[in-house]
C-alpha cells in the first residue's frame, strides 16, 4: 500500500561549526526520540553508506591538501546523493524518522561560505543530487568560533577541514546564521555555550511540534 503524506517520516538535522557539540547532542536527542517510541534511523554526513564513508575519509584526510574547492563540493554531494537514495528517502517513505549529523546546510556553510563556492551552484546540486530534500527541522548549534576551536583542539589529531584558520570558520558561522535567519520556520538556533543538559533541552523544545504530530 502506498505511503501517504501523513505517514511519511520526518528528517531532523544537526548543524554547527567545529566543537559545537553535535555528537553529544545527537546521542541525547536519539535517546529522547527513541524513548518516545520514534522509529529512528541515525546517520551522518559525509558518510552513512559505504560510498559516503569512503568519501568522508578522502575529504577529511589532511594529506589531501591539493583537493580543490570544486572537487570538495562535488564529493560532498556525491556522498549526499548516495545517502538520500540509499538511506534517507527509503526510511522517510516507510514512515521512519531520520536524525542526521549534518546535511545540505553544511555545504552552504563550509563549501559556500568557507570555500567561496557560488551559492547558486550549491542550490543546483541540492535540487539534483539531493533531490531537493529539505529537513523538517534543523537544529543549529551556535557558539563563537574561538570557543568551538578550543573545544575541538582537545579531540586529538585535526583533520583537513579543522586546519583552516579562524577567518574560514567565521564565514562558516556567518553563513549558518544567515540561513537560520532566512528560514526561521525550519531552523532552531541553539545556544551551544550552555551546558550539555541545557542544549539538549533546547533541542527537545525544537522538535516538540514534530513529536506532538507523530502517530501514537
Amino acid at each position: 500500500m502506498p505511503v501517504t503524506i501523513s505517514q511519511r517520516g520526518r528528517l531532523i538535522t544537526l548543524e554547527g561549526g567545529e566543537g559545537a557539540g553535535k555528537s553529544t547532542l545527537l546521542r541525547g536527542l536519539e535517546a529522547h526520540l527513541r524513548g518516545h517510541g520514534v522509529d529512528l534511523v541515525v546517520t551522518r554526513e559525509p558518510g552513512g553508506t559505504a560510498v559516503g564513508e569512503a568519501v568522508r575519509a578522502l575529504v577529511l584526510d589532511a594529506a589531501n591538501n591539493e583537493l580543490c574547492a570544486e572537487s570538495e563540493l562535488l564529493l560532498m554531494f556525491a556522498s549526499r546523493a548516495q545517502l538520500v537514495r540509499q538511506v534517507i528517502e527509503p526510511a522517510l517513505a516507510a514512515g521512519r524518522w531520520v536524525l542526521c549529523d549534518r546535511f545540505t546546510d553544511a555545504s552552504y556553510a563550509y563549501q559556500g561560505g568557507g570555500r567561496g563556492q557560488p551559492m547558486e551552484r550549491i542550490a543546483e546540486l541540492e535540487r539534483w543530487a539531493a533531490e531537493g530534500l529539505k529537513p523538517d527541522v534543523t537544529l543549529l548549534l551556535d557558539l563563537p568560533v574561538g570557543d568551538g576551536r578550543a573545544r575541538a583542539a582537545g579531540r586529538g589529531e585535526i583533520d583537513r577541514i579543522e586546519v583552516e584558520g579562524d577567518a574560514f570558520f567565521e564565514r562558516v558561522r556567518d553563513t549558518y546564521r544567515a540561513r537560520a535567519a532566512a528560514e526561521p520556520a525550519r531552523f532552531r538556533l541553539l545556544d551551544a555555550t550552555a551546558s550539555k543538559d541545557d542544549v539538549l533541552a533546547q533541542a527537545i523544545a525544537g522538535v516538540e511540534a514534530l513529536l506532538a504530530g507523530a502517530p501514537s
